[in-house]
C-alpha cells in the first residue's frame, strides 16, 4: 500500500509533520477537526511539502526522521535546498569525529592518557 510523508505549515507558522496511505482523505480529516490534536488547534494551515512512498511503513519513517529536524532544517526541505540542508545535516556535537583530530592535535584526548 501506497505511503505519503507530507509537512503542514499551520496557521502560528509552525510545522506539522505526517504520514498516511491517502493524502486526499489525511488533509480532509485535517481541515474539518479530525486530524492531530496539534493542527486542530492551529487550522487552517498549508500543505506546504510532501512526498510518496511505494509503501506506508517507508512514509512513516520518513515522518519519524522529519520530525526529529530542527525547523532550518525542515524549511531547507520544502525549499528543496540542498545547500542548506546539507549545512543543517551536519553534527554540530563537539564529540562528533569531524572534531577528532583537531582535539588530538591540541593535545585534547591525549592529555587524559597516562604516560606511557
Amino acid at each position: 500500500m501506497k505511503g505519503w510523508m507530507y509537512i503542514l505549515k499551520c496557521a502560528d507558522d509552525t510545522f506539522y509533520t505526517g504520514s498516511t496511505n491517502n493524502l486526499g482523505v489525511r488533509l480532509i480529516e485535517h481541515e474539518n477537526g479530525l486530524g492531530a490534536n496539534y493542527t486542530r488547534k492551529r487550522l487552517p494551515f498549508e500543505l506546504v511539502y510532501y512526498e510518496e512512498f511505494s509503501r506506508i511503513d517507508y512514509a512513516f519513517f520518513r515522518e519519524k526522521q522529519v520530525q526529529g529536524w530542527g525547523r532550518k532544517k525542515k524549511i531547507a526541505l520544502i525549499q528543496n535546498n540542498v545547500v542548506d540542508l546539507r549545512k543543517f545535516a551536519a553534527c554540530q556535537n563537539k564529540s562528533h569525529s569531524k572534531y577528532f583530530e583537531k582535539e588530538i592535535i591540541n593535545g585534547g584526548f591525549d592529555s587524559a592518557q597516562p604516560p606511557l
